[in-house]
């Protein structure tokens, strides 16, 4: 087949040709049909999905209701949690061993000011977390 042959095909191709019958009729009785009687499976997936939505939306209102309501721990004074004095030998690890530091430092400045704050006491156990994950990193380097 050369390149001439293959045009000459695609532009057959952009011609409009009827069907040999007209297919409305069929569609239209399949379209009845399925509203009519749906299948089971429809009717069991439409459940299954209803019930997916209430499980995430009960688990989703359980964990903010936690979050919200959840009692926080007594956070301990900036000189007592005994890391202070912990600088890592690489000095990139070092480098953001200072900044954690600082930033759980602030964060116990600011929860004496506002001992009632959920959200600083849930940014200090996230920061004491990142510290720690800091120094198993600094461990397993070596």
């Amino acid at each position: 087949m050369n390149e001439f042959e293959w045009r000459r095909q695609m532009r057959q191709l952009q011609q409009s040709h009827a069907p040999r019958r007209d297919l409305w009729p069929a569609i239209d009785a399949a379209l009845d049909l399925a509203v009519a009687h749906p299948p089971a499976r429809t009717t069991w997936r439409r459940t299954l999905a209803g019930v997916a939505v209430a499980a995430s939306l009960l688990l989703v209102v359980g964990v903010g209701w936690h979050q919200w309501f959840a009692p926080s721990a007594p956070v301990e004074s900036a000189g007592t949690t005994g890391h202070a004095d912990w600088k890592p030998v690489d000095p990139r690890l070092a480098g953001a061993a200072i900044e954690l530091d600082a930033a759980r430092l602030e964060l116990q400045l600011a929860i004496e000011q506002a001992p009632d704050s959920a959200a600083l006491h849930r940014l200090l156990r996230h920061t004491e977390r990142q510290q720690a994950q800091l120094r198993q990193l600094a461990d397993r380097a070596g």
